[in-house]
C-alpha cells in the first residue's frame, strides 16, 4: 500500500512494509524507513492515479 504522511508531505510517497498492532513501518522516498503509531497519525492512502 502506498501512503503519505499528512504532516510531512516533503517525505514523499511511502510504501507500507509492515503493520504490527498500531505500529506501521513505512519506507518513504525522501525520509527512508519510519515507524509510525497509527493510533496517533492517520496516514493518507495514495491511489494509483496519484502516484
Amino acid at each position: 500500500m502506498l501512503v503519505r504522511h499528512p504532516q510531512y508531505p516533503e517525505w514523499g510517497i511511502g510504501q507500507v512494509q509492515s503493520c504490527i498492532g498500531e505500529m506501521v513501518t513505512v519506507s518513504f522516498v525522501e525520509m527512508g524507513k519510519q515507524v509510525i503509531n497509527g493510533s496517533k497519525i492517520s496516514l493518507v492512502i495514495v491511489h494509483n492515479d496519484e502516484a
